[in-house]
């Protein structure tokens, strides 16, 4: 199946010029040096593929808006807090109208400076993947890109949204049985032929694009898919997976065009069921993905464009911390446990003093005619992106997750009611109460 839709722009409350709208692209190298921490194992050697953190400028609607995507694994916390600030400072705008997101390649490093700090002041050993030496040369790096891209904006004349579905990659995570309850876990390579024979499951199969003109030229392609990115992994060998793959194709398929792609809501979905860990799979995977981004691409009807059809809209939340998380726990655990693991009590203490400073999570909308791209924390269930899509079907709906990564998973209320590692107590740092918040909190950021 392709879809295509062309914009039917309309204006709001607020009045603007009709100023051109430009664009400015960055990208950079986020590879760890050989040696140095990644999520779970530090770099042995270094391959073909780098890992990027690249991203777009959006100017001249108000204060620039800046999208990034970075290769990593999570960027939470402070970390994010420094990545955003960084780029907001570099492109002449305020943090609120930046965003940054991973797409949870797992052979890449995970940013936390909150555990950083936190680690050191508790003087334990061990902790080497919250080293932040390298993530802020990756942040300088990212931002001083960005700022050498501004003069060289480009013109916006036309956009288009467009979307295809992605055949036989993604497949829901969590397995239930007869009586509702989650019985098996469809990792991302699943070597049980049983488990992978079951359905596909709940997913959202469509890959979607956001796509910028100079007139005959594009020169932005924005895509977003909902899955989880590992083939295989545990290598130490960085790499930015079959999505990054994808991507890479679809940038020598469209070279003038620079390729930004978001991991969507894929927190509790993975390529399990066609991929049982064969390496000759990852390319198979990226084939199939690349594929969708084609075949959306060359579907999309791109209407003209001003600064006056973009918008932006931010949403500060408070997300209800996991209860079984206390601060007493975290720091026993913490003296007493080998470090391992990736979301582990460092993690798990970091975004608790986050949430008892009364830090919240800002959740944000852009706005393209009728075209909405929300911006959301976290490893998302699906099931928030497909709620997102229906609360608005007049409307073009598309998701990057993976926002801050403070919250590690979230699922829905019922998930926590079901079992299996998702919502578990070493994997989710929110209680099952976050579902009407967010769901609340899109409803008003897809609201006119």
């Amino acid at each position: 199946m392709q879809v295509a839709f062309v914009f039917a722009f309309h204006l709001g409350a607020e009045v603007h010029s009709n100023e051109p709208l430009q664009v400015a692209v960055f990208d950079v190298d986020a590879t760890p040096p050989i040696g140095s921490a990644m999520a779970y194992d530090p770099v042995k050697r270094l391959d073909d593929l780098t890992l990027r953190a690249r991203g777009v400028v959006l100017i001249g609607s108000g204060q620039p808006i800046v999208l990034c995507a970075v290769d990593w694994i999570g960027i939470a916390n402070e970390g994010h807090d420094a990545f955003r600030v960084a780029l907001a400072n570099a492109a002449g705008t305020v943090p609120s109208r930046v965003a940054v997101h991973t797409l949870h390649q797992h052979d890449a490093p995970g940013c936390d400076f909150t555990a950083e700090r936190i680690i050191r002041e508790m003087g334990l050993q061990g902790y080497n993947r919250f080293d932040g030496d390298f993530h802020r040369i990756v942040i300088k790096r990212a931002a001083d890109a960005l700022r050498d891209s501004i003069p060289g904006a480009q013109t916006v004349t036309h956009a288009a949204y467009s979307q295809a579905v992605v055949k036989e990659v993604a497949s829901q995570r969590r397995i239930k049985g007869p009586e509702g309850k989650i019985v098996a876990t469809r990792t991302s390579s699943t070597k049980s032929a049983v488990v992978r024979a079951e359905p596909e499951g709940i997913i959202d199969p469509v890959v979607s694009i956001l796509a910028f003109w100079n007139k005959e030229k594009p020169v932005v392609i924005l895509s977003a898919y909902a899955c989880h990115p590992q083939s295989y992994y545990r290598l130490g060998i960085p790499s930015p997976d079959f999505p990054g793959i994808a991507r890479f194709i679809r940038g020598q398929d469209v070279n003038m065009a620079m390729h930004v792609h978001f991991n969507g809501a894929g927190g509790n979905v993975t390529a399990g069921k066609y991929n049982d860990g064969s390496q000759t799979n990852r390319m198979i995977l990226a084939n199939r993905l690349a594929d969708g981004m084609r075949e959306a691409f060359d579907m999309a009807k791109p209407v003209p464009v001003s600064a006056s059809d973009i918008g932006w809209k931010t949403l500060p939340v408070s997300l209800p911390t996991a209860p079984h998380l206390t601060e007493e726990f975290l720091v026993e655990k913490l003296k007493s446990t080998d470090p391992k693991g990736y979301v582990s009590f460092a993690d798990q203490l970091a975004w608790l003093e986050r949430v008892k400073t009364g830090h919240q999570v800002e959740l944000a909308c852009l706005t393209l005619g009728n075209t909405r791209m929300l911006f959301m924390p976290g490893e998302l269930f699906v099931e928030y992106q497909i709620a997102a899509k229906a609360m608005r079907p007049d409307l073009h709906v598309m998701m990057a997750a993976y926002g801050d990564y403070g919250p590690a998973y979230i699922g829905t209320s019922v998930a926590y009611t079901e079992g299996g590692y998702e919502t578990g107590p070493t994997a989710s740092n929110v209680a099952p109460t976050v579902e009407p918040l967010l769901m609340e909190s899109m409803k008003q950021l897809l609201s006119d």
